[in-house]
């Protein structure tokens, strides 16, 4: 016998009327109307092909075959409603498992550090961060949350900002000692500088070197022959006196307070990089998405 849903809320009103002793109280406490309880057992009855209650005016007992039916379904009827009381309680309680899917750097910066105090507050919630240079197709790879630098392609995705940062256009000043130190960004152009390239997850290809001031942009097409897609690496090479670089000011400020990087166009100080929360619906997220959403949100307010 192919399932009915209409089974189902039949098996509630039965068990409301034997709960309860009589149509009219079942039909009270269900908030319908005694015909419509009526309907439910008749419907019930004729699907199953029994009668499930003897009726007089004065009271109403199970039959054989509904006494024996009643039993049966009432353990699955507590199991429904234990199952739903369950998935009820996860719109409050923050536990069960959680995958999000974070930016490299953002992890290793800013998260990583945090992280043991958000983990011991929730004891019941297993936490699986996996950290990758793309976000990939975040609902089929079995994502609850997202953050990632750059803006979002579109898709059917919230999205949510949680910060810009700055771009800052920095040198070693042994390197600055060695080449010099550019004017303007066109002198980027010729040459005599060299410069870090740092791929762009999403197209594969490198960022293209943008300068703003105001509503002035400038982009320069610089030369260099090494091409990153690792920030700390990037750093790296540049503290070392390499190259110059782009890079967010975000992690850098105390490389930049202490001198070991300069800004060399401190004029060019408008371009930003935005980090964004993505998640897959913004119907009933579950208590766990928004615990660690707002975790999030609190750690950018400070890293920004």
């Amino acid at each position: 016998m192919p399932f009915d849903e209409r089974m189902l809320n039949g098996m509630g009103v039965l068990s409301a009327i034997v709960d309860s002793g009589s149509f009219a109280s079942a039909s009270e406490t269900l908030g319908m109307s005694q015909s419509g309880v009526s309907r439910s057992v008749a419907r019930l009855e004729a699907r199953l092909g029994i009668r499930l209650f003897d009726r007089t005016t004065r009271s109403v007992t199970l039959t054989d075959e509904g006494r024996r039916f009643y039993e049966q379904i009432v353990p699955l009827l507590g199991g429904l409603e234990e199952a739903a009381a369950s998935a009820a309680q996860g719109a409050t309680t923050v536990r069960g498992r959680l995958r999000v899917n974070v930016d490299p750097f953002f992890s290793r910066l800013v998260l990583g550090p945090r992280l043991g105090a958000f983990v011991e507050n929730h004891p019941d919630l297993q936490l699986e961060l996996v950290t990758r240079d793309q976000l990939g197709d975040m609902v089929a790879d079995g994502f609850d949350l997202a953050v990632r630098f750059g803006e979002p392609r579109e898709s059917t995705l919230i999205a949510r900002k949680l910060l810009d940062t700055r771009i800052v256009t920095v040198a070693s000043p042994s390197y600055l000692k060695k080449f010099g130190r550019p004017v303007a960004p066109a002198d980027l152009e010729g040459g005599h500088h060299v410069c870090i390239k740092f791929r762009d997850s999403e197209t594969t290809q490198p960022y293209p070197w943008e300068f703003h001031r105001g509503r002035k942009k400038l982009i320069v097409p610089v030369r260099g022959r090494l091409v990153v897609n690792d920030v700390g690496t990037m750093h790296g090479v540049c503290l070392a006196g390499h190259a110059i670089a782009q890079i967010m000011e975000l992690g850098a400020e105390q490389l930049l307070t202490s001198g070991r990087l300069v800004d060399i166009f401190p004029d060019w100080p408008d371009e930003r990089f935005p980090l964004y929360a993505l998640y897959p619906s913004r119907h009933h997220p579950s208590a766990k998405v928004k615990a660690f959403f707002d975790f999030i949100v609190s750690l950018s307010g400070t890293a920004s």
